[in-house]
């Protein structure tokens, strides 16, 4: 916008053409690029938060960018002649109409509007501009002490005006304008005129509203899925075993058996995986111990493991043996929908005579160790189909000494390796294992190990060592 410092200084003369042409050429390269970036990230479109977002911004940049090339055009070809019959239209989805201008003469009390500006303002051309005492019978009544204070700080207080108003147009359409402004002085320093330009900003307006609503969406959706994870942690700790911590058992008798675990979570903020550790005294006094984990995420995965471990510590309680415990669980996993088994190892240990008697479904084998080396449980026979049962699980027995540490875990404690090969780093920490004295440290050992890398997913290990 040319400053106007003196009334009877000469207007400042518009650009040359070549530099405009230039102007325009680059702004017309730039949409071509962000258009091209645009295709490039948009791929199959889809209706997530974020998807929307990205959305809105790239279509608002690209309308800013063609109605960029719009006024530097207009700058080029100079203003409409005020008696234009018809001024031309926007151009189709056009953020922003041509820039209006008007001049306001405080000493005659005349005004002088471009023709950009009676389309601006829904007037008829043939019609004499408004004064700015009826300037405000445009604007809806919300606004009009917002558009009164600001010509009164310019006339007054010499101040620019720089603010937008709603105007109520013919038919009932309301339009957002944006006005700026600044005093015409005469040469004694007082105000003798006002000049200002005025564009329609309804559509810009409304374009970046929905921006704003798409990002609105994308943090709530966001900050609802940080409240499924705290209330699934919050379920968690209330109706499991506690993540974190040694796992103390009432024992009625010698201490057989020393237990810690450890829950990990995922790197990314994601929410509360089906990962699980147990441990529970049995009335013979055996120990039953099972780790697994089931599929899905969120507090409804969390109600399925409250379930699924309920029916494996009744199971147990029963005198259920672990290879028809999982053959059982499986028939009752198989009759719901939910929860679906990802994998499990389940344990039953019995002090009188140290036996480990497991059996695994899909899940990594018990690690042993002892005597500073250590080994993988050999697997129990696979899993065999019965005429009537169903799956019927094999089971392995194991007996163990004093000081043999028993390790359970999930599938993605060691991030990056599955199967053998993380079982295969497991079984390095032998001669680190050898040396702690209890099973925390031994957790502790594994955790430093394993727990700073980034993970993917939740994972859950659990520690037995023999103690008598």
């Amino acid at each position: 916008m040319p400053s106007h410092l003196s009334a009877d200084r000469p207007a400042a003369q518009p650009p040359g053409r070549g530099s405009v042409d230039a102007l325009i050429s680059q702004t017309r390269r730039l949409k071509g690029d962000v258009d091209a970036v645009r295709r490039d990230a948009a791929g199959e479109e889809s209706d997530h938060p974020r998807e929307r977002w990205q959305r809105a911004l790239y279509d608002l940049a690209l309308h800013q960018l063609s109605d960029l090339d719009e006024h530097l055009a207009q700058l080029r070809d100079g203003p409409l002649p005020t008696a234009a019959p018809e001024p031309p239209a926007p151009s189709q989805g056009s953020l922003l109409s041509r820039v209006g201008s008007a001049e306001w003469n405080l000493l005659t009390d005349e005004a002088s509007w471009s023709g950009e500006l009676y389309q601006i303002l829904g007037r008829d051309p043939a019609a004499p501009p408004l004064t700015l005492d009826e300037l405000p019978s445009l604007v809806v009544d919300e606004d009009r002490p917002t558009l009164t204070a600001m010509v009164t700080d310019c006339l007054v207080d010499a101040r620019p005006i720089d603010g937008e108003f709603r105007i109520a147009r013919r038919g009932g359409d309301v339009r957002t304008v944006h006005m700026m402004g600044e005093p015409v002085l005469d040469t004694d320093g007082s105000t003798a005129s006002m000049w200002a330009v005025l564009r329609d900003v309804s559509e810009l307006r409304r374009s970046q509203r929905v921006v704003s609503e798409t990002r609105d969406s994308l943090h709530h959706r966001q900050e609802a899925a940080r409240s499924e994870h705290r209330l699934a942690v919050e379920l968690q700790e209330a109706v499991l075993p506690p993540w974190r911590g040694s796992l103390r058992l009432p024992h009625r008798g010698p201490r057989t058996l020393d237990l810690a675990s450890r829950h990990l979570p995922a790197s990314a903020h994601t929410m509360i995986g089906g990962d699980w550790y147990d441990a529970l005294e049995l009335a013979d006094g055996e120990t039953l111990l099972s780790v697994g984990d089931l599929t899905g995420q969120g507090v409804g995965v969390t109600s399925n493991m409250t379930m699924l471990l309920g029916a494996v510590r009744g199971m147990a309680m029963a005198g259920a043996q672990p290879g028809p415990l999982m053959a059982w669980l499986n028939q009752l996993l198989d009759a719901t929908v939910q929860p679906a088994l990802g994998s499990a190892v389940c344990c039953r240990y019995r002090p009188a005579t140290r036996a480990l008697v497991w059996a695994q479904a899909g899940h990594p084998a018990p690690l042993l160790f002892r005597d500073g080396t250590g080994r993988s449980l050999n697997a129990p026979d696979g899993v065999l189909l019965g005429a009537t049962s169903g799956a019927v699980y094999g089971q392995a027995e194991e007996t163990l000494q004093v000081g043999d540490l028993l390790l359970l875990h999930t599938d993605g404690l060691v991030p990056g390796h599955t199967g053998s090969a993380a079982a295969n780093l497991l079984l390095g920490l032998a001669p680190r294992l050898a040396g702690n004295r209890t099973a925390e440290d031994c957790v502790r050992t594994v955790v430093e190990e394993f727990g700073a890398s980034e993970r993917e997913d939740n994972a859950c290990v659990l520690a037995a060592r023999v103690m008598s």
